[in-house]
Formats: C-alpha cells, structure tokens, sequence
C-alpha cells in the first residue's frame, strides 16, 4: 500500500496547488517582516498524538512558508497552564469551582514539566528543520503589561462581543482566583465575579471563594491579581495582543476541532472594531478521530466512556511511550508531515487514529520529504 492516503476533493484543496497558500492573502496583504506560527496546549497531562500532530505540522509549515515567500519564520508554543486541575461542586452555594494547573502545582513545577515532556520534540524539530521556536506559560503571558492593557482595552467593548463569546449566556468568564496564599480557587463560570473598569488604566474585581468567601482584587497594567479568561475571551485577548506587534504575521495554527469555535472568536474580533483585514491568520490542522468520527479524546479513554479505537496504540495517547528516541519520533512526525503537506486534499481532512498509525509507520520517500519540506 502506498504511503499517501486516498483523500477526497474539496471546495479549498480544489483552491490551492500546495496547502501553505492559505496563508497567501494574509502574507500578500500584511508584507510582514516575519510570520510567527502560534501553537497553543493545555498543560494538563502527558503529550498524545493529536499534540504531538499539530506542533511537528507547526514546524513543517514554517518552513514551507519560509521556502515559498523568503521570510523568516518561528514557532510560538504556548503551554496553557491555566488548564483546570481540580473541578468541584460547593455544597452551601451549589456552585461550580475550579484551580488551575499553575495554582495547584506552582508554575515553577509545571516549567520543569514542560521542558521534560514537550522541549525535546521541539529541540528536535526545530534542529531538523532550522525553525526557532519560543515557550511562554500562560501564567507569564497574563502577567505582562501588554495583555493586561489588552484585555483592560477590549473589557470595554465586551458589551459589543459579549455574545460571541457567551452564546448562551452573554456573560463572557472573567475568573479572578482567590489571591491568598496557597489558595487559587475561583468560581468556574464566575457567577458572582463582578469586574468594574471605569478606564484602561485598572480594574476592580470583586468575587467569591470556595473557602475563604467574599474578596476584591485588583487588576493592573503592572501588577495585581492573576487574570484568567473563559477560552473564546482568552483567544480574543491574545490575537488582539498579537495583531499590535509590528512588522509580524502571527499565524494562529490549531487543530480542526477549532474551526468552529473560531467563528465566534472573530465574530467577537470584529464585534470591538477589527476589520476583516485585521483578523488573525488561522491554519487549521488536520484532526485526529476514532471510528465513530469524534475526536481522539485522551480523557474520554481514561474516565472509560470511551475505548481505544481499533488500528490505535497506547503512545497515541502517551507520546513517551513511542518504542523509538525522541529524535526518531520526531523524524517519522516530519515523514508524516511531508504526505500530509504534499497535497492540499491530504491537509484539509481528519484521519482515523488507525490511518495516522499506518502514516507514521511508513516513512515517506526521501525525495518527497526533502522537496516538501527542507531546511535553508
């Protein structure tokens, strides 16, 4: 059987001559000094294959915009340590609380977790392909002056975006953790978080904690207390953030799942004054399914409501147990990436956990894989 995968047409990949030319109105338009490509997960476990998929596809990509259009490229990686780690009911209120990874771990642990479990895969990409790479923690990213001014700009506007964000409820979550020491509880869909800003300059929160009660927080340009942002919010901050950085084409690279949680982001986008011009570039990565058509959901598998598709491999769902070395999985990642790169009918489309298997246990020619993707 060949390596390439049997792939149907569609209305895009009928578009385009080579997968990377999505990008080509946003770079023909923006005349960016560089293009940035942005990968952002949820640090809330091991790496599995779907991860694992998006970020080698990250490198791969880069590269072949770096070939096509002359630019220099990098790779972004977000480590969301603001993942939910422990998610419980309050008996008194009946309400849902949350702590983030960052708060139940400390954010010193989870860097050293990140630079065990994710650095080694992006070392080797980036050696193998010549693509620099960059890790900011969430923690850190919401702790700078220029997301905080963002958020305190775009909190002014949430009237206009507020439903795009929150279909349900037009109240989009704005979760300020309770600031004692040791602490970090706050309420999940922030029901009774309340954020006065009068002005760009500060914010007044006041919320209620699972143990210690009412309490009032400050949020600050400089300083203050720790600003977490329901999902679509977060995304609106960021790429808001993002499209004030000069000179840089930030590429928003997630995996097919996003599609339509993006609409609302832009519609959000678009809501606070952004122009269709203006929207961030998005490529969309192939997704990862079981039989049934979901997405490969690590803890769907673990919590036993779901069972390992057939054709699947325990290291999809643990990329350390992969029989190889790191610099080995990283080269069959790139092999994979060469076919699925190789056609826009193979990018634009989800594969079984079975059909990636069999991609990643049969290497793509050498030809292909340095006409696809090569280094400068």
């Amino acid at each position: 059987m060949s390596v390439y995968p049997v792939s149907p047409n569609t209305v895009l990949a009928n578009a385009l001559t080579h997968a990377e030319e999505v990008l080509a109105p946003r770079i023909n338009a923006a005349c960016p000094a560089r293009v940035a490509f942005v990968v952002g997960t949820q640090i809330n476990g091991v790496p599995h294959i779907g991860t694992s998929l998006v970020q080698s596809l990250s490198f791969a990509a880069a590269a072949r915009v770096r070939e096509r259009f002359g630019l220099p490229v990098e790779v972004v990686f977000g480590a969301l340590d603001n993942a939910p780690h422990e998610v419980v009911t309050d008996p008194a209120s009946g309400h849902r609380y949350q702590r983030a990874y960052a708060h139940a771990i400390g954010e010193d642990v989870l860097a050293r977790q990140v630079d065990e479990l994710y650095r080694p895969l992006f070392v080797a990409l980036s050696e193998r392909l010549s693509v620099p790479y960059s890790i900011e923690m969430y923690s850190q990213q919401q702790a700078t002056e220029h997301y905080r001014r963002t958020w305190l700009r775009a909190h002014q506007r949430i009237d206009a975006a507020r439903w795009w964000l929150a279909p349900s409820t037009g109240v989009p979550h704005v979760r300020v953790p309770c600031p004692r020491t040791g602490c970090g509880w706050a309420e999940k869909y922030a029901e009774r978080t309340l954020v006065r800003a009068d002005n760009t300059d500060s914010a007044e929160v006041t919320a209620v904690c699972l143990h210690h009660g009412s309490y009032e927080a400050a949020i600050e340009p400089m300083g203050g207390a720790y600003l977490d942002l329901a999902t679509l919010y977060r995304n609106l901050v960021k790429e808001l953030a993002l499209a004030s950085v000069p000179d840089t084409l930030y590429v928003m690279v997630k995996g097919g799942d996003w599609v339509f949680g993006s609409q609302l982001v832009d519609g959000a986008l678009q809501a606070i004054g952004l122009t269709a011009g203006q929207l961030p570039a998005r490529l969309f990565c192939p997704q990862v399914v079981t039989d049934t058509g979901a997405k490969l959901s690590k803890s769907l598998i673990r919590e036993g409501r779901a069972s390992l598709p057939d054709g699947a491999a325990p290291w999809m769902l643990d990329t350390r147990m992969w029989a190889g070395s790191v610099a080995d999985f990283a080269e069959r990642l790139l092999d994979m990436a060469a076919v699925v790169l190789s056609d826009p009918r193979h990018f634009f489309r989800s594969y079984s956990a079975g059909e990636l298997g069999r991609l990643m246990s049969t290497p793509a020619p050498a030809a292909d894989v340095t006409r696809s993707i090569s280094a400068p």
